[in-house]
């Protein structure tokens, strides 16, 4: 069984209004990316976390959308990963792989979260992401050129990133007692020493982070 957690659990301050229920091409942020995971056919069961305060929001637009993969809601912590651990309690036990997935990445199309399922289900560990193809400069603290950075071996996180239940569980588990901050879910495998397989992703899938973010996804739509 395939649980996808999405962190949705964040303020939102820095766009100066709430990022995962803004419009994008008439439909919220969290549904577009809601919907992607209820297509998947890999994936059985989602469970949302997110603040109080937009559960009921996110559960109305669940409903009226007809989405039958919601399980649940939890409550998000005051970091990322304490939020990812809330929903790692919430998945259903049977749980044998756990997807976890930005609520804000809402253009993540449903054959890349499935090419990500493929290759943890390979190997135990495996995310989403997409090499660097920009000219990579280094610079000083008033902004003045210092070098050049290599580009190649050089990629871009993205999410869903997608583990073994176990494997997923231990590492947060030491994240959780030796009191770290991890940034993502690699991040907390790379502390173990667990290898992680990086899934090339042909298709756009921003973070809506700054408000220019929603008309750049906006451009980014498929065709209908």
């Amino acid at each position: 069984m395939t649980s996808a957690i999405i962190v949705a659990a964040g303020s939102g301050t820095r766009m100066g209004f709430d990022k995962l229920l803004a419009s994008l091409g008439g439909v919220p942020v969290i549904l577009r990316t809601l919907r992607a995971f209820q297509t998947c056919l890999e994936v059985d069961e989602i469970v949302v976390v997110a603040s109080p305060d937009r559960q009921e929001v996110i559960q109305r637009l669940a409903d009226d959308a007809g989405l039958t993969k919601l399980r649940a809601f939890v409550p998000g912590g005051a970091e990322r990963h304490l939020s990812v651990w809330a929903g790692i309690q919430a998945v259903a036990a049977e749980c044998d792989y756990v997807a976890v997935h930005d609520g804000a990445r809402p253009l993540i199309h449903p054959s890349q979260i499935s090419r990500c399922l493929a290759k943890a289900r390979e190997t135990g560990a495996a995310a989403s992401a997409r090499p660097v193809s920009e000219t990579l400069k280094r610079a000083d603290e008033a902004g003045r050129v210092c070098g050049s950075v290599d580009r190649s071996g050089l990629w871009i996180m993205e999410t869903p990133q997608v583990f073994a239940r176990p494997l997923l569980v231990q590492a947060y588990e030491a994240v959780l007692r030796e009191g770290v901050l991890v940034t993502d879910e690699v991040s907390a495998l790379e502390r173990l020493g667990h290898p992680v397989w990086l899934v090339d992703n042909p298709t756009p899938n921003p973070k809506i982070t700054w408000p220019p973010d929603l008309a750049v996804a906006e451009r980014l739509l498929p065709l209908d």
